[in-house]
């Protein structure tokens, strides 16, 4: 444990670390990065983690972390809203009604992809 942190730093700085690693062009979801890290029903935990992940280095790509359905629910956290699309369409993922199209084929499932 690093002297001075709280668990709750301790649990965002594995939830960041995890988000760093969703690659360009993909999304994840808020459960499955909280799966990632043994909180399986810590997907609210996760979406507290990305709104205030704005500012901490290395950056942290909250962007590319949505609902289970695909949908941009974080995005009032961006400033202004629309840049949460924005910031996913400049990657090449596509955005309609403020849902990630093909979001089962851009999934990116960190229990799958990482070793944790």
């Amino acid at each position: 444990m690093t002297p001075g942190k709280t668990d709750k730093e301790h649990i965002y700085d594995a939830i960041y670390d995890v988000v760093r690693c969703v690659p360009k062009g993909r999304v994840t979801s808020y459960g499955a990065v909280a799966a990632a890290i043994g909180a399986a029903s810590g997907a609210r935990l996760v979406g507290y983690a990305m709104n205030l992940c704005h500012g901490v280095r290395p950056k942290v790509p909250a962007h590319r972390v949505v609902n289970r359905n695909g949908l941009l629910t974080g995005k009032h956290h961006f400033s202004p809203p629309e840049k949460m699309q924005q910031l996913l369409e400049k990657e090449g993922i596509k955005v309609a009604g403020d849902r990630v199209v093909n979001f089962d084929s851009l999934f990116w499932d960190p229990m799958k992809e990482i070793e944790i």
